[in-house]
């Protein structure tokens, strides 16, 4: 009996540039990160990543169970939510805070 005969969902296969890209943030981030899946809806999922010293990155994917499949995928990285923990371990900088504001922030 085939997967798909006996009702379970096939495991999803992350795409691996997405695998690898999310891997070079936890390297070079301090070897630990956490990660938290957003559902961007027809635009797929998008893959927070928090490094140990409070770096932001991101990465987009199809979908969340795309985007939690990344996550397993990668050691170091850990699933998460938007809670207090994950919020106090963001650091961003005033680079980023001009970036984010972009014209207004002239």
């Amino acid at each position: 009996m085939t997967t798909q005969q006996s009702g379970e969902a096939a495991p999803t296969q992350p795409p691996k540039r997405a695998v690898s890209t999310a891997a070079e943030f936890v390297t070079g981030h301090g070897g630990s990160a956490r990660a938290v899946v957003e559902n961007l809806g027809r635009g797929g999922a998008r893959i927070v990543l928090i490094g140990q010293d409070g770096a932001l990155g991101d990465v987009l994917v199809p979908d969340p169970t795309v985007g939690q499949a990344v996550v397993e995928a990668v050691e170091g990285l850990e699933l998460g939510d938007w809670d207090s923990e994950t919020a106090a371990a963001l650091t961003i900088g005033p680079a980023h805070r001009r970036k984010m504001a972009g014209s207004r922030a002239k």
